[in-house]
């Protein structure tokens, strides 16, 4: 039974997923807009936003954090551009946008981005 499983696994291995996450926040976070699948833009929207809830405490503890979990620049980034933008708003940083199917594959796609 999979009871209380909610997060998506991707076929990948628990580092590789972590990776993905990581790769995937970073590149938003840097260009502010990605186009991925659907599924990961789903898996990804938590994750980024509790890394936005983050950035606004700004403190250097916060800003450690960000730094092991996105890196350096990205981490810069969210804690000098993106967190101040947000200082009023109580969540739903980002936004997700269906696109149409992916042709090679029929995958469905979509974009994720800050609000």
């Amino acid at each position: 039974m999979r009871h209380h499983n909610a997060n998506r696994k991707f076929g990948r291995e628990r580092s590789q997923r972590k990776a993905l996450l990581k790769s995937l926040a970073h590149s938003l976070i840097t260009k502010g807009k990605i186009k991925t699948t659907e599924a990961k833009a789903k898996e990804l929207r938590p994750y980024t936003e509790k890394l936005v809830t983050l950035a606004k405490k700004q403190t250097p503890a916060a800003r450690r954090l960000l730094e092991a979990r996105v890196g350096k620049m990205a981490a810069k980034r969210a804690y000098v551009n993106i967190a101040p933008t947000y200082k009023e708003r109580a969540g739903g940083y980002t936004r997700i946008t269906k696109l149409v199917r992916r042709a090679s594959d029929g995958a469905p796609m979509a974009v994720i981005e800050f609000v």
